[in-house]
Formats: C-alpha cells, sequence, structure tokens
C-alpha cells in the first residue's frame, strides 16, 4: 500500500506565500478556515517539513491557542535540513538525507498518510519528482505585487495540470481547493 502525499499552502490571489507587512492570513478568513483546518488536521497524518516552516512552527505554534495549530504541533513530524541540528522539538525528527528519495521511500513504507504544510522549495521539488498526490491550496483575496515574498511556486522546474477534487468558498472570500497534480506533456495536446 502506497501513502498519500499532501503538500497543503497558503497564498494571495497573485501567489505569494508570505508578506512583510500584512500578518498572518492576511487578517482574513478565521472562524471557517479554523474549523476547516480542523477537519484536516484531525486524522493521523506524518508531518513532512523544511528548515524554515519547522523554524516559524517551533518559534510560533506552541504558544498560538488554535485547535489546528495544537493537533499539527502535537503530531509526529520529519524535518529535511542540513542546517537544522538534533534534537528537535514539537515531537520532530531531522532527516539530512535527499527529501525526494527519503519521501519516496516513506509513501511506500508508512501506514498513514502524509501532509506537509508550507515548506515551498520542499513542496516543489516533490511535486517536479511527481510525489504530491494531492495539492491544497488557501487563497486569500488580497494582491501584494509590493509586499508579497516566497511565491508558492516560484523556481517550479515542471508544469503541471491540476484535476479539481473539492473547494469550498470560506468567509471572507478565501478559497481552498484541492488539486490532483499531473505533469503536463506538451507532446500529448
Amino acid at each position: 500500500m502506497t501513502a498519500t502525499y499532501t503538500a497543503d499552502v497558503f497564498m494571495t490571489l497573485d501567489g505569494y506565500g508570505s508578506t512583510h507587512t500584512w500578518g498572518g492570513n492576511w487578517g482574513k478568513g478565521q472562524a471557517d478556515l479554523w474549523a476547516l483546518r480542523e477537519q484536516l488536521y484531525t486524522p493521523e497524518q506524518l508531518i513532512v517539513l523544511g528548515a524554515n516552516t519547522y523554524r516559524v512552527m517551533a518559534k510560533f505554534g506552541p504558544g498560538l491557542d488554535v485547535a489546528w495549530i495544537k493537533r499539527f504541533c502535537a503530531m509526529d513530524k520529519v524535518v529535511y535540513s542540513n542546517g537544522l541540528t538534533a534534537p528537535l522539538s514539537l515531537n520532530s525528527t531531522l532527516s539530512q538525507r535527499d527529501a525526494v528519495d527519503s519521501v519516496r521511500e516513506l509513501k511506500q513504507t508508512s501506514s498513514i498518510p502524509l501532509r506537509s504544510h508550507g515548506s515551498l522549495t520542499l513542496n516543489r521539488a516533490l511535486l517536479a519528482a511527481g510525489l504530491v498526490d494531492r495539492l491544497e491550496v488557501t487563497i486569500f483575496p488580497v494582491l501584494t505585487p509590493k509586499t508579497g515574498v516566497a511565491p508558492v511556486f516560484g523556481g517550479a522546474t515542471s508544469d503541471f495540470d491540476l484535476e479539481l477534487i473539492e473547494s469550498h468558498t470560506l468567509d471572507d472570500g478565501v478559497v481552498w481547493a484541492a488539486y490532483r497534480p499531473t505533469p503536463y506533456d506538451p507532446t500529448a495536446h
């Protein structure tokens, strides 16, 4: 049996994963978004993170009184980094292995699904390697061409066709959508 891998990202309508000035969630969608996140993070899953997302969650996550973040913090995690040193907090295990090879192996051996939140560079590499089964995107209705940083798909090296699996419009116009990514083959079209 093969475990599934879900890449889960937050972004602005113009594709940025964060900003220097707006703050978390760009001030949008708290009630519905938190309820949906609680549903997404209730099943047992192995969380897969890159170093940058781990650092943010380790710094802020434990102090936030938000049910899904508490659940996220309690779940087992593997963190891919050559710059961090063990031991890590948040029930995290450090791996200095190649993330693509390791996640490919985890998908074959894990008895539970794999999920990542953020970890943009890591997820771009896993997407390019064909290891992402489900791409969940939470789109905040803001444009941040002046203050946006970290383009979610910036630096991606492959094209993908996305099949919409499900979607929800949340409060404040936030849109959550789940897609099945398939590598785009221009010769097949």
